[in-house]
């Protein structure tokens, strides 16, 4: 299949309580960063397109020796905004689009390489990463149709006591076909508490025209952790060296 990757890195970070851009971190002596990197390179990643935005120059510094290209996201308005900014690489590309986050360094390439084969053979517009949570609280819920495709994804605090029930969340982690991501993106409102354009609304719109989005679940929820805090960080350099 012919994939590129965008990968979301212009965020602060401010709970990590450093000056250092948060995918600079050091994860078992190396930037978080170049674990997202070397993924999107093991897969098979035709392009690599960076985001990049607070403290740039040294996000950009600290990857100069990997095959990826930037864009610069200026202002911080959310994920749909980041992913739009790349838009230019793609005009006449017509493969696909994975969409990974510079804070979640844990993936494996056996997940991703599952949710390309569904791209692949299902032909969705989309294919999202889910995981199964014990406490799913705060996080938006997957309700699926009888065919297991994305009927709808829920935020916690929409959802009513039955969808609350549900343990399957959005873990952020996406492909798309290029074409109708690009064209959906303008579509993409911000109406919301944070006045950001939220990538998630591009599936939230795809189901509402009656379009295919599959679903993987990941087998272990641990790889879908963000690194937010020091805390995390550590956490996730334990579960590094557990792997190695």
């Amino acid at each position: 299949m012919d994939l590129s990757t965008i990968i979301l890195a212009a965020g602060k970070g401010k709970r990590m309580n450093s000056n250092k851009p948060k995918v600079l971190h050091p994860l078992l002596g190396r930037p978080m960063i170049h674990y997202v990197i070397d993924t999107a390179l093991e897969i098979g990643s035709k392009k690599i397109i960076l985001v990049v935005g607070h403290l740039k120059d040294q996000v950009i510094e600290a990857v100069n020796n990997k095959r990826v290209e930037f864009v610069v996201q200026e202002q911080q308005l959310g994920t749909g905004h980041a992913v739009q900014q790349a838009s230019g690489y793609f005009k006449n590309y017509e493969g696909n689009v994975l969409v990974l986050s510079g804070d979640v360094p844990l993936l494996t390439c056996s997940t991703l390489n599952t949710m390309i084969r569904v791209q692949q053979e299902q032909e969705p517009l989309a294919t999202l990463l889910t995981a199964k949570m014990d406490d799913p609280t705060g996080y938006g819920r997957i309700v699926r149709d009888r065919s297991g495709y994305v009927k709808k994804i829920v935020e916690h605090k929409d959802a009513d006591p039955e969808i609350l029930q549900i343990k399957e969340i959005n873990v952020g982690i996406y492909i798309f076909k290029s074409q109708p991501l690009f064209e959906t993106l303008p579509l993409v409102k911000n109406n919301n508490s944070q006045g950001e354009y939220y990538l998630p609304d591009v599936i939230k719109i795809y189901v509402e025209q009656g379009k295919k989005v599959a679903a993987i679940q990941t087998p272990s929820v641990e790889e879908t952790h963000g690194i937010n805090d020091l805390d995390q960080l550590k956490k996730a350099e334990e579960i590094l060296n557990k792997r190695n």
